[in-house]
């Protein structure tokens, strides 16, 4: 018998053009490769978060939360390995100017830095005498301030962190790490969560998770203008994401934001993305609600995606526009 008929043609074989990518605005079209399909890495977390993308090691980091682990993924194997565990439940990850892994965790409710010798540093885990919700997720800016969301979802349950009460609002901080000088840049989200700069850092966005725990409440991205690279002015709505909710996103060099998507079912499910005008111009469909991702590869052009229990990946022809 021919060996080839035994093959699964229909589940084995993704035809060309990928079908779980949308174009839905033209502009999304230039950055769609053609022969090009969306691959499942791994699969096997209770919760995967944080992806971050070392290109001197070629291998991509994240979270698994509830399992308090961080996992590891060699792009030249594709062995999937414990990175840490205890990992303090951490959630959102980055790496700073040096390159070194600056964490936020849950547990613990601090932000880290991974120093190159492998020893820990706490950069923060209070303000004003009181200890920190839950720091989520995490960017860094040139002039090497790291700027972190806390809206404490890991004081919420035990099963992300632990239970406890909010000390402190939720907010946005920006923390210079040579000082230990904080500032809270907003506090006007009710649950500020993901957090990406522009290509010319000259805007932030913060996405508003605030509706899974107030009924009505709108999930929406926000963007502030940066001022003097220290301060947040003019606040306003740059996207709705209707009944989907951005928990993660990242930002291109054309300045397009390609944010996770989840919790609104078959159809929304995925990565969404954003032209810098607000207008919705492609999808990125996928089985799981997804929490966050990053851009990675030699080229800076994969784009990784951390979806509840997997890790996905997908070339296209647009460039990561800050480090992962």
């Amino acid at each position: 018998m021919d060996r080839r008929m035994d093959r699964n043609w229909t589940t084995d074989v993704v035809r060309y053009p990928d079908p779980a990518i949308e174009v839905i605005d033209p502009r999304f079209a230039r950055y769609v490769i053609g022969n090009c399909a969306v691959e499942r890495l791994y699969t096997g977390c209770r919760w995967a978060e944080g992806p971050v993308w070392f290109g001197d090691q070629r291998c991509l980091i994240w979270s698994d939360i509830p399992n308090n682990r961080m996992l590891r993924w060699d792009e030249e194997t594709g062995a999937v390995s414990v990175f840490r565990k205890p990992s303090h439940n951490s959630n959102g990850n980055t790496r700073d100017l040096q390159g070194r892994l600056v964490t936020c965790e849950h547990d613990s409710r601090r932000v880290t830095r991974t120093e190159h010798d492998g020893t820990i540093t706490v950069l923060m885990d209070s303000f004003d005498g009181k200890p920190l919700n839950a720091p989520n997720d995490v960017v860094v800016h040139p002039d090497g301030c790291v700027w972190f969301t806390d809206p404490g979802y890991g004081i919420l349950l035990n099963y992300e962190g632990h239970v406890a009460e909010f000390e402190l609002p939720t907010a946005v901080y920006r923390l210079n790490p040579e000082t230990g000088e904080a500032s809270v840049v907003t506090d006007a989200l009710e649950k500020p969560n993901g957090l990406c700069f522009s290509p010319d850092y000259s805007k932030l966005y913060v996405s508003d998770t605030g509706a899974s725990h107030k009924p009505g409440h709108p999930r929406q991205i926000y963007v502030w203008d940066v001022v003097d690279g220290a301060r947040l002015a003019n606040g306003r709505v740059f996207y709705d994401m209707g009944a989907a909710s951005s928990d993660g996103f990242r930002c291109d060099t054309d300045g397009n934001i390609w944010t996770s998507a989840g919790w609104a079912g078959e159809g929304s499910d995925g990565v969404h993305i954003i032209a810098p005008d607000g207008v919705l111009i492609g999808k990125i469909h996928l089985p799981e609600p997804v929490a966050n991702l990053c851009f990675g590869g030699v080229k800076k052009n994969r784009l990784f995606i951390a979806a509840s229990q997997s890790i996905y990946a997908v070339y296209v022809e647009a460039v990561g526009a800050q480090r992962p």
